[in-house]
């Protein structure tokens, strides 16, 4: 394990259990929130090609990726210089401030032959175990369902290349990297419309 993980999962231990962890501040994350709204959308829903809706997200997975930014081991250009600002109170604010919006709502399935094939291949894999069988997540998993397609999409591929790091990402890699391209397709179709 790399000293950068080693160093985020430290971060986020001594976050929500170390003694002076406290209960968050749902206002004070929405103030700060206010910096991911250009980007994450309004409320949290994202209308922005290849960026995640954080609406509805679980409130330790939110916590984790920004830990996981702030680290370094998880990169990207735009998040990097906002995270760097934000202390281990604003992460847990801003993790239950996302975590009480309401989630987006799924568009409708113009492809039910795709979903199909994309229910076969969660199927085929142990998706539902760690992301419940709602896809709605739990604690430091992320929710799915409702997830922008083509941000699931980059995000599968991501990991199937070994792009993407930060938390889960040996067990995602290991889900991902046998998927094919069709079935990676028809996953985020799947997930994004259920």
């Amino acid at each position: 394990m790399r000293k950068a993980d080693v160093a985020a999962m430290l971060a986020i231990a001594m976050m929500m259990c170390g003694p002076s962890a406290h209960a968050a501040d749902i206002a004070a994350g929405k103030a700060k929130a206010e910096l991911c709204a250009g980007c994450h959308g309004e409320n949290g829903i994202s209308t922005t090609e290849n960026i995640p809706s954080l609406a509805g997200q679980q409130d330790q997975f939110i916590q984790w990726q920004l830990v996981f930014f702030r680290a370094g081991t998880r990169k990207n250009e735009a998040m990097q210089p906002i995270i760097a600002q934000l202390s281990n109170e604003d992460i847990r604010n801003l993790g239950a401030y996302f975590a009480s919006l309401t989630p987006p709502k799924s568009s409708p399935d113009n492809d039910s032959d795709l979903s199909k094939k994309g229910a076969q291949a969660a199927a085929g894999r142990r998706c539902a175990s760690c992301h419940t069988d709602s896809y709605a997540g739990t604690k430091g998993v992320a929710r799915l369902t409702g997830q922008r397609e083509e941000y699931l999409l980059k995000a599968l591929h991501d990991y199937k290349s070994g792009v993407r790091s930060g938390g889960s990402m040996a067990a995602m890699t290991d889900v991902a990297y046998p998927l094919s391209d069709e079935e990676i397709t028809a996953l985020a179709h799947y997930l994004a419309h259920l």
